[in-house]
């Protein structure tokens, strides 16, 4: 008979708790805040190994192109709240640079669209 204090099964590999790989913290270090359909993407490669680890070079090989951070995380199978801490520190080193999505009021209204596309026409 299995051992029913094991909480997981052999398949699903080592385990490790998201605060080991934030170090404890749950929020990104500085003025850094990520949305969720914040823009992430790569400034410059990485010059050698992360101090922090091999989740920063993932974060950084799918940011090589705009992804948002809901796409980053589902794509790196990690926890939103540790891809928000890890772009921090990202941020911070100057690796990767986040474009926040345009609020729906600096957005043009129906009526400013509606005319455009009747000049369009008009040519």
């Amino acid at each position: 008979m299995p051992d029913s204090s094991l909480w997981y099964d052999d398949e699903a590999g080592p385990v490790v708790r998201p605060y080991a790989l934030t170090r404890g913290r749950t929020r990104p270090a500085g003025k850094w805040f990520f949305d969720l359909v914040a823009r992430v993407h790569a400034v410059r490669p990485a010059p050698g190994p992360l101090p922090h680890g091999p989740e920063q070079r993932l974060l950084l090989d799918h940011c090589r192109e705009p992804v948002t951070v809901a796409d980053l995380s589902s794509a790196t199978d990690l926890p939103l709240g540790v891809v928000r801490v890890l772009l921090g520190d990202l941020c911070s080193a100057g690796l990767v640079r986040a474009t926040r999505p345009v609020p729906p009021a600096q957005l043009p209204t129906e009526d400013i669209l509606r005319e455009v596309l009747h000049g369009l026409h008009a040519l």
